[in-house]
């Protein structure tokens, strides 16, 4: 399966930002990345929406949506996730159908069942029941947002009453809808049932966790899903998310983001969240974490290499999404965003397709050209050597 004629690139931001800074600072700067994203030409940009933990700090990410589309101009903004246990599914519908027309038609809806542990333990959720809220709830923003009739619907959480939206969306017949992934099959599952659209958090593949992490495999069960509930997944909006960090140089990269990867890895997964830690001192992290392709650090080239292996593994996707983290100096930050639009976008968007066949065309006649110029220099000058006096 190819790739895409052009591949949708874009960021994930949960955001993550250490404990311990200005939080205020820290919002303004993930503004002012999305800012920078839409100068450069990203096609997208995902929020996501945390209430625990200390790390992520964007509760709502339509709020933040808001105004972000207020101070760009072309980038596309998507719900990286909306927790759907975590609300209403009427409030949900109604307040991506509002964006969506404030925004003329440039929100996307992104759903999940809640990442965070302590976030559905703070709501009194029980976590088993998180998946399966979210499948009923999704069916029922999708109704909500597509049926014209009133729907009356009882559940052991909610309730609708004649329940309509005033508003349709802006984008027919509704806003782009997907569904997160991480590593079960529940996820994918449920975005076969909807007809809905996938956004993998990639991992290394994982033979002792039953194909777990197999991207294949996972799409293989979007599939069997979709076509059991007469619906057609569609690889070309599938997307992958993975840390990068890019330099002029891999050696530049890797001393840019070491301390502070090690840092993410240690103090968010392992101290705040509770995984297994890393069998490496801190700074040592980073070598581990891009050795076995989790995250991607080091040149434009790498970052292409890194996207051609997960094609190989997932057997075609289209769109790439950077999981953005604090991790280097702002201005490492800036500039690896930039690197990568400046060199990796292309490859995987055809946009130098033509320019290289300019200048392939103009070396293979440079003989010819530069004859033609000789002999037009020849004769201004013997047109001026020639001149009445």
């Amino acid at each position: 399966m190819a790739l895409p004629e052009r591949m949708k690139f874009g960021i994930f931001l949960g955001p993550f930002h250490r404990v311990g800074e200005n939080p205020t600072l820290a919002m303004d700067r993930d503004m002012e990345l999305v800012q920078w994203l839409d100068y450069l030409g990203y096609d997208e940009a995902w929020i996501g929406e945390h209430h625990s933990a200390g790390w992520e700090t964007i509760s709502s990410p339509e709020m933040f949506m808001a105004v972000a589309a207020d101070r760009t101009k072309h980038i596309k903004l998507g719900t990286g996730v909306i927790s759907l246990p975590y609300h209403h599914p009427f409030m949900v519908a109604n307040r991506m159908v509002q964006l969506d027309h404030m925004t003329h038609g440039r929100v996307m809806l992104g759903v999940g069942p809640g990442a965070l542990p302590g976030d559905a333990y703070m709501l009194g959720i029980d976590p088993t029941t998180q998946r399966e809220r979210m499948d009923e709830a999704l069916g029922l923003v999708i109704r909500l947002m597509t049926e014209t009739e009133p729907i009356t619907y009882k559940s052991d959480w909610f309730e609708l009453k004649e329940a309509m939206l005033q508003l349709r969306p802006f984008q027919k017949p509704t806003m782009p809808i997907t569904v997160a992934s991480v590593q079960s099959p529940s996820g994918v599952a449920l975005a076969g049932k909807y007809g809905a659209s996938v956004l993998t958090i990639t991992a290394p593949r994982d033979p002792s966790a039953d194909g777990r992490s197999d991207l294949a495999n996972l799409w293989t069960i979007a599939e069997d899903s979709a076509a059991e509930h007469g619906h057609t997944m569609n690889r070309d909006e599938w997307r992958l998310v993975l840390p990068v960090h890019l330099a002029e140089t891999k050696k530049e990269a890797m001393e840019d983001a070491r301390i502070g990867a090690g840092r993410y890895q240690r103090e968010y997964f392992e101290y705040t969240m509770g995984r297994d830690a890393l069998d490496c001192p801190l700074e040592k992290i980073i070598d581990v974490m891009v050795d076995n392709g989790t995250w991607i650090v080091g040149t434009p080239d790498d970052c292409i290499e890194g996207i051609k292996r997960l094609e190989e593994r997932s057997g075609g996707f289209g769109g790439f999404l950077v999981q953005t983290i604090d991790w280097a100096p702002r201005e490492k930050l800036l500039k690896s965003y930039e690197l990568l639009a400046r060199y990796v976008m292309p490859h995987f968007q055809g946009s130098v397709v033509s320019t290289a066949a300019s200048n392939q065309w103009a070396y293979e006649h440079q003989e010819t050209l530069m004859a033609g110029r000789t002999r037009a220099l020849d004769k201004a000058k013997a047109d001026w050597a020639g001149r009445p006096r």
